[in-house]
Parts: structure tokens; sequence; C-alpha cells
């Protein structure tokens, strides 16, 4: 069969992945067609979502070119390689593996691998924390790229050198740099790769030095085009509208788009899944849903990413204020490395998320000094770094410190003052925050009345945000009912009559005097079983089971409902992965060899979590005696499901009653557990 490469190229053009790996076909052909066969599998694989696939693609063409003698090609294949290793794998011992095989195979002539490989090696040594190294190989690459029309390299280059101007501290001319790159994205020499992971930069830039407007821009530009992106791009592209989302609120539909994320990102991203894995964390975390939470950053854990300052918040609103303290404490003297291009992976920037939740936190424990150091460290990097968000942070946890302190009327000031400008940055959950506090200092300062105002600003925010539970808790605060709840009937039943009864293909719904009907959907199921036992928790296994006719027992665990409803579950690693970790582990091996001869022993450290990382997938993949792992049902893919089909019944019924649906949203609890919950003192006696 004859590669039909103008075909296969045009179908990935038009970002018809399938389509290209059919025109492709899984058989190679004669040698005389390997070449760009192994190279269109690479690009093919990588858009279509196999990774893996993209990744021993291109080490086969290495081994290809090697065999028949050609060194310059055998690098390129080396450096293209290592090139999808740093963009998803976090695993920058591989990553410089194979720098290290194509630098060995290149004389000291300059071309366009050479320009390549610079820039590989530039953003390796960023992630590292290398900052000087970083820059010259930076200003490598973005020459050699411009001399030898490699526009990918010259881009990484000129992004690298953005980047590191502002961690230099020189901001603005950091920014005009990305700027500069921002348009020539625009340019159709930028390809779809190298213009997606770009756009992923610069948004993590600006998102590193608490930038939204910046963020929030480049966000915007990035979702025009990645809908057909190729790989990792779309995941990454919802991550961050997420991220601008958990800013602002609404936090339900912030929760809808990173669980879309973290789909959509699992076939690509190893390490670096940590990443969506803590913006759906803290995600969850602030909408009131601490289980779900935990259970996340727990998940970011295991793909070796630092869970803190999320889990630590966790604890703080568990009740756990000593062990919150404890948490974060660790995380602020010893902050763990990532390989995080957002966060930084390295330098003070990474420590403002912890030092805000220890402010909070040392607050809640009454912690005067802990509380000041806080914002003494803000301080420094809020004067190094300037910007709104960090003002408005820093001003956050002075009055923190202040109310400490016994300084009210300056606690008052200040937090007043970051609330205006949290708001004024579109970030509704911070403002409410900050208004929390204003509140506290305003009863020390002036008095009730001015608390009551304080309060109720930061309910109503809350509460428009979608932080539900935190919002009932000030209501309960001030005295005053959730605006959402029905009222009470005269007589002798203290609540609400109510119908919510299936009638064939349809639900018939009368609530608080008003009768609709609403066709039948899965999530109005799911309400009905929960309206039937209120103040009971389903599992959401349960909730599925039920649905499927099979309820469970409460003695069945969920593989037993895996086999009864006849999923035999999804391998955790298939072959090909499996052999890819292995090669990655042979790899990483060799770097700490090397690092080790050259006395590097944070280069070895560094390779030594790496390790840890892909044997620890491994050993999730691979049971005893070898057998393969498999996991199907599970409480998270049901958890998903469940909470997509409440969201989307809820919002159908909204639109026919409005009551109904605003009650249902205050009184049901979703996660692992869901639940109806209604108020005790406007209760709802239901016709099921």
């Amino acid at each position: 069969m004859t590669l039909d490469t103008e075909a296969v190229r045009a179908a990935l053009e038009k970002g018809r992945f399938d389509e290209a790996s059919v025109l492709l076909g899984t058989d190679p052909p004669g040698d005389e067609d390997i070449v760009p066969w192994l190279e269109l599998r690479a690009e093919v694989s990588y858009g279509a979502g196999d990774y893996d696939v993209a990744v021993i693609s291109w080490e086969r063409l290495y081994a290809h070119h090697l065999e028949h003698g050609r060194r310059v090609g055998a690098a390129r294949a080396a450096a293209m390689g290592a090139l999808l290793l740093l963009c998803d794998s976090g695993l920058m011992s591989a990553v410089r593996g194979w720098v290290r095989r194509a630098e060995h195979l290149l004389d000291d002539e300059q071309g366009p691998v050479q320009a390549l490989l610079a820039a590989v090696s530039a953003y390796e040594r960023f992630m590292c924390g290398d900052m000087t190294t970083a820059a010259v190989l930076a200003d490598r690459a973005t020459d050699l790229g411009e001399r030898f029309g490699v526009e990918p390299a010259r881009l990484v280059g000129l992004t690298a050198t953005g980047r590191l101007t502002i961690l230099d501290g020189d901001i603005d001319g950091g920014l005009a740099m990305l700027d500069e790159v921002a348009a020539l994205l625009l340019s159709p020499l930028a390809d779809p790769f190298t213009r997606g992971m770009m756009y992923c930069e610069l948004i993590c830039a600006a998102q590193g030095i608490a930038r939204p407007d910046r963020a929030r821009e480049w966000t915007d530009q990035m979702r025009r085009w990645a809908v057909n992106g190729p790989g990792s791009i779309r995941g990454r592209c919802r991550v961050h509208h997420a991220e601008l989302l958990r800013a602002s609120g609404p936090v339900d539909e912030a929760e809808h788009v990173a669980l879309i994320a973290c789909e959509e990102l699992r076939p690509w991203m190893r390490r670096e899944f940590g990443w969506p894995l803590v913006e759906l964390g803290t995600i969850r975390l602030r909408r009131g849903d601490l289980e779900g939470a935990e259970q996340t950053f727990e998940a970011a854990m295991d793909h070796g990413w630092p869970p803190h300052p999320g889990l630590a918040l966790v604890r703080l609103e568990q009740g756990d204020v000593s062990r919150a303290a404890e948490l974060i404490s660790a995380a602020v003297t010893h902050p763990v490395d990532a390989p995080s291009k957002e966060i930084p992976p390295w330098g003070e920037l990474r420590l403002v998320p912890s030092l805000d939740a220890q402010s909070e936190i040392a607050l809640a424990d009454d912690d005067a000094a802990t509380a000041a150091a806080a914002a003494t460290g803000l301080r420094d990097i809020a004067t190094r770094y300037p910007g709104p968000m960090l003002r408005a942070i820093l001003d956050l946890a002075t009055a923190r410190a202040c109310l400490l302190g016994d300084d009210a009327a300056g606690a008052l000031a200040l937090a007043q003052s970051a609330a205006g400008e949290f708001a004024g940055l579109d970030a509704a959950f911070d403002a409410a925050r900050a208004w929390e506090v204003a509140a506290r200092a305003a009863a020390m300062a002036e008095g009730p009345e001015l608390e009551r105002i304080q309060l109720a600003a930061a309910e109503r925010t809350y509460r428009g945000y979608g932080a539900l539970r935190r919002a009932d808790a000030l209501a309960a605060r001030l005295g005053e009912p959730d605006p959402t709840r029905p009222p009470a009937r005269d007589g002798g039943f203290n609540g609400v009559q109510g119908v919510f009864r299936r009638e064939g293909d349809v639900w018939f719904v009368d609530f608080a005097g008003a009768s609709v009907r609403v066709k039948d959907l899965k999530g109005l199921r799911y309400v009905h079983r929960l309206l039937a036992s209120p103040g009971r928790e389903f599992h959401v296994l349960d909730l599925v089971a039920a649905e499927g006719g099979a309820p469970r027992n409460v003695s069945e665990t969920p593989a037993d409902l895996t086999a009864q409803r006849g999923e035999a579950g999804l391998e955790v690693l298939d072959d090909t992965a499996r052999d890819a970790y292995r090669q990655r582990l042979v790899d990483v091996e060799d770097d700490i060899d090397d690092a080790t001869r050259c006395n590097d022993l944070g280069r070895v450290a560094k390779a030594e979590a790496d390790r840890d990382f892909l044997i620890a997938e491994l050993t999730t993949a691979v049971g005893f005696g070898g057998r393969t792992r498999r996991t199907g049902g599970s409480s998270e893919r049901a958890r998903t499901s469940v909470a997509k089909a409440l969201r989307y019944a809820l919002g159908e019924l909204e639109a026919r009653h409005r009551l109904l649906a605003a009650h249902l949203r205050s009184s049901l609890r979703t996660g692992t557990y869901c639940s109806y919950k209604p108020d005790p003192l406007s209760p709802v006696d239901w016709d099921l």
C-alpha cells in the first residue's frame, strides 16, 4: 500500500485525527516510506490521544536512522521525542537523556536540529530552576530558529526569555516580550502544536504572577481555535478556563469545565496530570465539597504533585485547625518541587498561595506571630513582583495580622480595600473572604451594625459565586432565611407540600403553588430517589446501580457492582503504555548515572523523584504475580456522571419552575455521597 502523505496531512490540518489515523493505517509500509510513515504516526497518534505511541514512534525513527547511519535524522527524532516528553510528561530526567543522545550525534556545526535542541533544553533548565543556563539556551534557540527558519524554536526561545525576564523582576519588560509572542502565534508560520503550547505558557506566566487580566485575554485567544487543537491543547485550554471561573464563579460551571479538562488530559499527561487535579480540588473546596476536594488532592499526590495549600485548607474547613496549621507550615518551610509551568516550579512566587493560606489558618488559630510572618513574606514578594492581585492578597493577609495584633481599625481599612480590589479583578470568592475579615474587624472597631453590613456583603457574594456552604453559614449568623428557601404555609404542617411524581415520559411537579410537567431525565430520577429519603446519604454507585435496575446491597463493594453490571473494566495501563514507562525508567536510570558521575546531587534527587513516580505508576498497573490491574465503574466516574446528570436536570427544571430549582440547588448535597437535606425549619412534605 502506497502512503498518501498529502491526504494524511490534509486531515491533520483540519484536526481530523481519527480520519488521519485510518488513512495512515497500522502496518508500516516498505522501507522507502518508513521515515515519513513514522513521522506521521507520531503526529497522528499525539493528536488522537495515544501519547505513548507518539513518543515510541519518534524513538523507533531514531533507531531506524541510526541503523542506516543517518546521524542528523536520528538526532532530530531524538529531539522531537524529547519535546513531547517535555510538554506532557513532567519527567525532566527522560528529557535530558534524549537531548544527550541527540547532542552526541551532532558535530559543532549549527543547524535546524541544534535550534530545536536549544529550545527543548532551555525549557528543561527553566523547569529545573537553572535560570542562568536557561537564559543562554533561550537566546540560542531564538537566534538559531530565526537563522534556519525553525519557527517553533524561535517561539519557544522568545517565550522562555519573556518568562525569565519576569521572574528576574522586570514584569513590564517580560510581559512586553510575551505580547510579542502572542502576536507571532497568530501567524500561519506557527504550527498548531507550538501555537497551543506557547499560548498555554503565556497564560501560565500571567497566572504565576497573579495577572488575571492578561490570563483572561490570552485564554480568550486560545479558546478561539483550540477546539480542534492537537493532543493536550484542548484540555489545557479548559484548565485555564476553569482557573478563571474558579476566581469569578459560577463555581458549578468551573467544576464542570475542570472535570471535562481532566478527562481530556488523561490520555496525554503523566506527572503533569496533577495540575488539572489540583485545580479541580481547589474548585471543589470553594464549592464546599470537602470530601470531593480531599479525594482529588490525594489523587494529585499520587501523581507526584504537592497537594497544598488545598489539602491544608480542607483540614481547616473540617475544623481541624491544628492539623491545618501543621500542614501549611511544612508546605511553606519545605516547598516541594513540581514539574509545573505555572506555579512556577521554583522561586518565591510559588509560595504566594501557601502564604495566603497560612495567613487564613493563622487567623483561625489565633496565631499572631505566624499571621505576621505570612504577611511579611507576601510583602517581600509583592514588592518584587508588583500587581493588583498580589497587592490585594497582601492587604488581606496584613488585615488578618492587624486583627490578631488588636489593630481593628487598620484591619478594617485593609480588608475593605482588599475586597474592592478583588471585586475589580472579578475574583468573587476572594472578595467574599475579605468581607468576612472586614466584618470581624468591624465588630471590634465599629459595632454590630457595620459588622452586619460586611457579613451581608460576604453572604451575597458567596451565594452569587455558588459557595452555598459558606453562604448558608453566614445567613445563619445573620439570622436571615436562605433566599432560595420556599415560604412556609399556614396550618398544622409547618412546611411546604410538594409533588414530584413520574407520569410516563414526564414528571408532574407541584411546589409552592405552581405546577409544571418536565420531560423525563436521568437527573430527575436521581432527584426522586434522594427526595424519597431526606437526610440519607447515597453513594453515587448506589444511584447509578439503581438507575440500571441493580440496586447495591450494603455488603457489596464497588468491584461487586462492576461485576454485576457486566463491566469488565479497563486496564490501568495498556501494554504500549507499560512498555513506554519501562523505557522511561531506563532513561531515568541513565540520567541518574550521568548526574552521579558529574557529582550533580540536585539533578540526582530530581531524577530519583522521576524514578519513584514511574515505579509507583507501574506498581499500580501490575498486581501480584504480574497480573494486570483493571479499573471500571469507579467512584470518580460515577460521581462525574451523576453530577452532570443532576446539573443538566436542574437547568431544565429552572426554566419551568425557578423556585423549585432554587430549593433543590440549596438542599441537594453532591459528591461521592449525595443527599437531600432541606432546612429543618422549613421542611417539604413530598408526594412521590
